[in-house]
């Protein structure tokens, strides 16, 4: 399918997204999380496509929202706030990220900002080229994260940490960004797509189905007691004994030889 706001690319195993709004610093507009939207619930139900890999241009992964659309009449605001909690594509796709099935890594190269950083945020796994900046300045608009941050960032860096770079609304740097544990990887300018695709394809190599419900423990279990979560792990863990993927693993094992899964 052609879309108007990104650039999709299949990989050996996984899907590419490009934002791309160059003209724009690729800000993410109601068009733009249609299309993101729509590229990943298409290949949700394909066993053959292990991870989504989102990025942007080399000045920008993402510059937040568009501000255009922004344009709400005096006596519209909660009519606003009805369409942002129940119509917005743009909520929609941070509430709909963080649950995807399959693991989604950001490759950032240039600016992630506002709504970028939290779009990066809501997924699982951050490469960034060592020229890339980060950062939450809704704070010096008179503004504050609303697309998960103030929850996704805490959670991840600790809430001493998220609370300076709110409110302070400054910029870090990817060694900053590493040392904060934000990002996974840091490599030379130019290189975070290729990082990221290597990820993916050490992803794709694997069970699908142990990747995704230890992908889905995890991050349920940030909400749970350690009791409560060990208890979800071992029942998920239990239900992998009945697949046919782990008697493949484990046969290949035995005979020395790469597994063939199937998601079964």
């Amino acid at each position: 399918m052609n879309y108007e706001d990104i650039a999709v690319t299949r990989g050996a195993g996984w899907l590419e997204i490009q934002i791309n709004r160059p003209e724009k610093l690729n800000s993410i507009r109601e068009k733009t999380a249609e299309n993101i939207l729509h590229a990943m619930e298409a290949v949700e139900f394909e066993r053959d496509c292990a991870a989504v890999i989102l990025c942007g241009s080399d000045k920008a992964f993402c510059t937040g929202i568009d501000t255009s659309e922004f344009q709400i009449k005096d006596n519209e605001y909660f009519d606003f706030y009805r369409y942002r909690r129940r119509a917005r594509r743009v909520n929609r796709l941070f509430r709909e990220l963080p649950a995807y099935t399959k693991p989604v890594i950001s490759a950032v190269e240039g600016f992630a900002l506002g709504g970028g950083l939290e779009l990066a945020l809501a997924g699982d796994i951050i490469v960034a080229a060592e020229t890339a900046k980060f950062g939450l300045p809704e704070i010096k608009l008179g503004l504050m994260p609303g697309g998960g941050g103030t929850q996704t960032l805490s959670r991840l860096i600790g809430k001493p940490l998220a609370k300076e770079l709110m409110w302070t609304g400054r910029r870090i740097t990817a060694a900053e960004a590493r040392e904060m544990r934000l990002v996974n990887h840091v490599t030379p300018a130019g290189q975070a797509l290729d990082r990221a695709r290597e990820l993916a394809a050490a992803i794709a190599t694997n069970a699908p189905l142990p990747v995704m419900f230890t992908k889905s423990v995890i991050d349920r279990g940030e909400d749970m007691s350690l009791q409560d979560g060990m208890i979800a792990e071992a029942d998920v863990s239990f239900m992998l004994y009945f697949t046919a993927d782990r008697k493949e693993g484990l046969q290949a094992f035995r005979e020395k030889r790469p597994p063939q899964f199937r998601g079964e």
